[in-house]
């Protein structure tokens, strides 16, 4: 498993006007090559109208799986773009479709690649990017006293709290990128002069909002 990798939420679309065509830009994560060709269908089938409904996505840890789709515009001039966009963000089981609706004015090779490049682009910002980081769940038991310093010290660190239970005694539950457990355990010993117990959780992923900025 990667240690980490970007990716896309569950879903978004933006539209764009272009020279009087509409682009319409949808994204959708999907973690196989079925769900990329259903989502494909369910947009085609919803703009069974549209002039054009190109596509492409990358699939798989190691992105084994890229596709692109012209859908009847010139060859290389929509898909080939699109998934390039995919490429250049690193995103991984991302697929996206961006329908047009001709306005009357050709935009000739180079405006179409860059009508396709630049709404696949907005329409992932619109839908928002995430890292999926390899974390583990450990658990902080100690005495209320130590709660206080705990807590603050550990938002104001690294690693993420994820919550706090409020039992005979309390517990904070953190997540650790993997790799870092040892050092996490060495902090709080240190942080509480070994007075808190450390529980091992397991390890999954979590996903971390980021930027375009952050990944460009």
């Amino acid at each position: 498993m990667l240690e980490s990798y970007y990716t896309v939420k569950k879903e978004g679309y933006t539209e764009i006007t272009i020279q009087k065509s509409r682009f319409i830009g949808y994204v959708r994560r999907c973690d196989t090559e079925e769900e990329a060709q259903t989502f494909i269908k369910e947009i085609k089938k919803k703009h069974n109208d549209a002039n054009h409904n190109c596509s492409a996505y990358m699939i798989g840890e190691h992105d084994l799986i890229q596709k692109a789709n012209d859908d009847g515009e010139p060859s290389g001039t929509a898909g080939v773009p699109m998934l390039e966009v995919l490429k250049r963000k690193g995103l991984k089981d991302t697929a996206v479709v961006v329908t047009r609706y001709f306005g009357g004015i050709k935009l000739g090779a180079g405006g179409l690649i860059r009508a396709y490049s630049s709404t696949t682009s907005e329409a992932i910002k619109a839908t928002g990017i995430v890292k999926r980081q390899l974390m583990r769940e450990m658990t902080v038991k100690a005495d209320y006293s130590l709660l206080g310093k705990l807590e603050n010290e550990i938002r104001n660190s690294s690693f993420h709290l994820e919550t706090i239970n409020y039992l005979e005694i309390v517990e904070l539950v953190v997540y650790v990128e993997s790799g870092r457990e040892d050092e996490f355990s060495n902090w709080i010993t240190d942080l509480t002069s070994g007075q808190a117990e450390l529980i091992h959780g397991d390890v999954n992923y979590a996903e971390i909002e980021v930027t375009d900025d952050e990944i460009e």
